[in-house]
């Protein structure tokens, strides 16, 4: 008698880790593209909070821009990924079949044109001749592209593409007389540099960026549920830092967190946090942002971003309606 005793004993012990080798095996792998930005939920991130709330098994995958994530997506490699609106209105423009489902933040200050001390550059027209850096297809470069169309300066200054990890070492070089980026690069350049326009000034003119977050529309589809948990720690971790930003400190683990997930210093974080505007699910359900279809808030940033690269033959046609690319249902469900 004793015999089958053992044997149920052993199996009933393997059992529990049976169970834990094929959720394992079977968890599905998710890429998710992200940048070197700061933002709340990079701390989730390093938390591994998404893990733990989708049940996914998530691999982080460094870009360093929009335009590469979106590329990505494109590919297949990327199912969810952070792009800026100017390469979110390039991509759907050329039929990437993605959707916009959470505003990372509004850019307002964080972005912006940075020229080199004793270049001679004080005024906007001071850039005629000069060389300025930014990378291709990113909202800084749709921002470059509307501030030189505004001072008459369209075929005047030598925009050359580079990517924000290239940017600095161009600076120093001498190679570049000013950069349209953000931080970590613009803390670097600021160095040695003073800022000379924002797409804050920018977005009073009537031209608004923003950062999101996208995700491939057949994932979307085919994993409501995890795409409704993923958006659910998106919120938490977001209004985390909303409802007590001062406690976000470069000793705080939140913000050494963030560091290290950009590649910065902790100090260097909440000073570049306070620059942007991170709206909770609430507000992204609205109008504002994701709501109200065609007439919401991203899918007009998105329609005006396009038909501003399309007069800059960046994009070779326009979408008539933008919110095919928009999806609020998920900020909805983590309200």
């Amino acid at each position: 008698m004793l015999k089958p005793l053992h044997k149920w004993i052993r199996h009933s012990l393997l059992l529990p880790l049976t169970i834990g080798l094929a959720a394992t095996a079977h968890a599905q792998t998710v890429t998710i593209g992200v940048q070197s930005m700061f933002a709340p939920w990079k701390n989730a991130i390093a938390e591994k909070e998404f893990e733990k709330a989708t049940g996914w098994d998530i691999q982080w995958r460094n870009f360093d821009s929009g335009g590469d994530v979106m590329l990505a997506m494109a590919s297949g490699d990327v199912q969810i990924g952070v792009a800026g609106s100017s390469p979110i209105a390039a991509a759907v423009s050329r039929g990437v079949d993605a959707q916009l489902f959470w505003i990372l933040d509004n850019i307002a200050s964080a972005e912006a044109l940075v020229v080199r001390n004793g270049s001679g550059i004080v005024a906007p027209q001071d850039l005629a001749g000069k060389t300025l850096a930014v990378p291709f297809v990113s909202t800084t470069h749709f921002h470059a592209l509307f501030a030189l169309e505004q001072f008459g300066l369209t075929g005047k200054v030598k925009v050359i593409n580079l990517q924000p990890s290239d940017i600095p070492a161009a600076w120093e070089r001498g190679d570049i007389d000013a950069a349209f980026i953000w931080d970590p690069a613009l803390g670097r350049l600021k160095q040695s540099g003073h800022v000379l326009l924002t797409s804050g000034d920018l977005t009073n003119w009537g031209k608004a960026t923003f950062d999101g977050i996208v995700v491939d529309k057949k994932f979307a589809a085919k994993n409501k549920d995890g795409m409704t948990s993923f958006t659910k720690v998106l919120q938490s971790s977001t209004g985390d830092y909303v409802k007590a930003p001062d406690t976000w400190t470069a000793s705080s683990p939140q913000v050494i967190n963030i560091a290290k997930q950009s590649g910065a210093k902790p100090d260097e974080v909440p000073p570049v946090l306070a620059l942007y505007q991170f709206p909770l699910a609430s507000e992204q359900a609205s109008n504002k942002w994701l709501g109200n279809g065609k007439d919401g808030g991203a899918a007009k940033a998105l329609a005006a971003t396009a038909e501003f690269l399309k007069a800059q033959k960046k994009v070779s046609a326009v979408l008539p309606d933008y919110s095919v690319a928009i999806t609020p249902d998920f900020v909805q469900a983590a309200e």
